[in-house]
């Protein structure tokens, strides 16, 4: 199965963390899918919002990060187990009890460093390879977090994911990140690279007619696949970035039109998803897949 997919546009500040964390509870919860985020950003903005500060601190403390992952299996060849690094009941809805996050940490820049040093691309992207390989058959949807920027990572994931997601404001300075991202990916064609899932446009100003052009204009481009679901610019998004104690239900989480533009981003997902050939190599999903994703992580 085609589900793992990349999310990352090389501008900055463009919503892309808290659009993976409202995409991944809205999957969960509205359509009871499995889902796995990977935090691939160093700040650990997605992390931050789906768990307490204290419970994120308390992982890295314990080399329970996807840092602590890479650095075993890439820098010292050992052979760690993508599960003891996943993390289950995380997110604040009551009813998004299916998400999973394998957390970051700031140490993740460092690792990149290392990697560079010791020219370990190649085991780098290896490894990548291996655990997305891995969660497939397990979760129903994989969500990766890249940083802004073109990392040695975040390369690995773009070119071993199945899918790219390109969110987008409608302003000039984020569309040339998106154009930086298209010529960065015709570049060494023969090593492979995620397909284009679409453009997200996010933040958009429902007052603005300049924003309105911009829509306007990239949707008129047929490369950019543009979803059909526009995420407003609203404080309620924002609000639901931040981490809740206590649980509360979807609809209290996102309400109104944020809502709805979440609800119907998600079933185009879904629906392009569908759409698209199941991988040769993959083998066929258990109908289980929920208990087999309780059985594989770590608690």
């Amino acid at each position: 199965m085609r589900n793992t997919i990349a999310v990352m546009n090389t501008k900055g500040g463009v919503g892309k963390s808290t659009l993976v964390l409202a995409l991944a509870e809205t999957l969960a919860a509205e359509h009871k899918k499995n889902v796995l985020v990977i935090d691939s950003d160093a700040q650990a903005t997605v992390s931050n919002m789906l768990m307490t500060v204290n419970d994120l601190f308390r992982l890295q403390r314990e080399g329970l990060t996807i840092v602590d992952y890479l650095v075993a299996r890439v820098l010292r060849e050992d052979d760690a187990k993508w599960s003891d690094f996943v993390i289950r009941d995380v997110s604040d809805i009551d009813d998004a009890r299916s998400v999973y996050l394998m957390p970051s940490d700031m140490q993740l820049t460092l690792f990149e460093r290392e990697v560079s040093k010791e020219g370990a691309h190649g085991r780098l992207r290896s490894s990548i390879a291996e655990v997305l390989n891995s969660v497939r058959d397990v979760f129903d949807v994989i969500l990766i977090d890249c940083p802004p920027g073109l990392s040695v990572l975040t390369e690995s994931w773009l070119r071993e994911a199945d899918f790219h997601i390109s969110p987008t404001k409608a302003d000039y300075v984020s569309i040339c990140g998106l154009e930086v991202f298209r010529r960065f990916k015709s570049l060494n064609p023969e090593m492979g690279f995620a397909e284009n899932m679409g453009v997200l446009i996010n933040m958009h100003d429902q007052q603005s007619d300049t924003d309105k052009e911009y829509i306007k204009w990239l949707k008129a481009n047929p490369e950019n696949r543009c979803f059909e679901a526009v995420v407003p610019r609203v404080n309620s998004l924002q609000e639901a970035a931040r981490f809740h104690s206590e649980q509360r239900s979807f609809g209290a989480k996102y309400p109104g039109n944020v809502g709805k533009s979440i609800r119907d981003l998600s079933a185009e997902v879904l629906k392009r998803l569908a759409a698209t050939p199941a991988r040769a190599e993959t083998s066929p999903k258990s109908a289980a897949s929920k208990d087999e994703a309780n059985n594989r992580v770590a608690s």
